[in-house]
């Protein structure tokens, strides 16, 4: 089924390819294209643009700041922007934190945290894995004990990505050890630079930081950080991932990817004809394309329900699986069409001799391994499936 969009939706599309065509650099696009790292100030710099334009926080009420964008303007915008090789928006202040706050935190802690989420004041990352306790995050054993107005946290976070960058950090914590294990966790926000803060990069098998450990070592935060109810995280927690979840679906960085695929499939010969002419690869794409058109339906349908205020529900758990296994899919099939010349380098990397690879298979592989990440974090994809199973057999 293909989507139609009505004149004013065009009109709206046209509007964020100006925007991107003169506030994108060819750089930061090229560093998109190629699987190359951004710097922070790459990132900064387009979280300062969308902000200008108001088009940064996308999942706000417009009250506070939001484009107050209907489902469908906020899919074109995100298709858009992946098609251009834009930055993602760093998602842990925008659409994890903010959304909490406006759910679930006091009017003090909104007024004084929104703005500057959106100013860029403050870089938020996210403190919820631990060395035992990653699906299972019931399990956590980071401590937070009441003393007079302050907790005092003591533990110890895993895979907290981009906490290099971040100043703040919002944590999972255990509360109390009483009744079940999600009764006793509760939201707590904390300033990185807190005395007994220590963060230590995890370099990654390519030489890359992108993850980290945070140590908490009496670290004092005042009660005031706590968000909603001390011991009442677990609710937190669930909306949170449900976010998360479905800005991890991913359906248009899939539709790029699927472009550059097709693109690809008919340069590259095979057997004296194009890829794209091959029966079995041509299904495999074919069939990856259908999973990705009926996954944008999807997509749209949820995200007009968020917009009545409907929270995601089992709908993001769906999202994250089926987006997840495309994107994966789809890398494993631009992997596969390259073959030899899927280079692990950045062709400007390469020694002089060895640059006739095909302009796009630089980083087909470095993506290609990165994207193995997609179907773990945020809620395994296993996780995912007892969690709708559960529901099913409950109904």
């Amino acid at each position: 089924m293909e989507l139609r969009f009505t004149p004013e939706e065009e009109a709206f599309r046209a509007d964020v390819k100006a925007f991107l065509a003169d506030n994108l650099s060819a750089e930061v696009a090229r560093k998109g294209r190629n699987s190359e790292g951004l710097t922070k100030q790459d990132m900064e710099d387009w979280h300062a643009a969308l902000n200008a334009r108001g088009w940064l926080a996308v999942t706000w009420p417009k009250e506070h700041g939001g484009p107050g964008w209907t489902a469908v303007e906020r899919h074109i915008f995100e298709e858009e922007c992946a098609l251009a090789y834009a930055p993602r928006i760093v998602p842990f202040g925008l659409n994890m934190l903010g959304p909490v706050l406006l759910k679930f935190g006091n009017d003090a802690q909104r007024s004084e945290i929104l703005p500057r989420i959106l100013d860029g004041s403050d870089w938020w990352c996210q403190g919820y894995s631990e060395p035992g306790a990653g699906s299972d995050l019931a399990s956590l054993k980071t401590r937070a004990v009441r003393d007079g107005d302050e907790y005092v946290i003591n533990g110890q976070k895993t895979w907290t990505t981009l906490g290099q960058h971040a100043n703040k950090i919002f944590c999972l914590v255990r509360t109390s050890t009483e009744g079940k294990p999600q009764e006793g966790i509760s939201f707590v926000l904390v300033d990185m630079d807190t005395p007994g803060v220590e963060l230590r990069p995890i370099k990654l098998l390519d030489g890359g930081h992108e993850v980290n450990e945070v140590f908490f070592t009496d670290v004092r935060v005042p009660v005031s950080n706590l968000v909603g109810e001390e011991n009442k995280g677990w609710t937190i927690a669930k909306y949170l991932l449900t976010h998360e979840r479905t800005n991890i679906a991913g359906v248009g960085t899939s539709t790029r990817d699927l472009e550059k695929l097709k693109s690809l499939s008919q340069q590259l010969v095979r057997g004296g004809r194009p890829l794209s002419q091959d029966p079995l690869f041509a299904a495999e794409m074919l069939e990856v394309e259908i999973d990705l058109e009926a996954m944008r339906v999807m997509n749209l349908a949820m995200l007009s329900a968020a917009k009545e205020g409907a929270a995601p529900g089992l709908q993001s758990s769906m999202l994250k699986i089926k987006g997840t296994v495309i994107r994966q899919r789809i890398q494993s099939l631009i992997k596969t069409a390259l073959g030899a010349a899927a280079t692990p380098f950045p062709a400007h990397e390469l020694p002089d001799n060895a640059r006739s690879v095909p302009e796009d298979a630089a980083g087909a592989t470095a993506a290609y391994f990165n994207n193995r990440k997609l179907s773990i974090f945020g809620g395994s994809n296993e996780i995912q499936r007892n969690i709708i199973a559960k529901d099913m057999f409950r109904s």
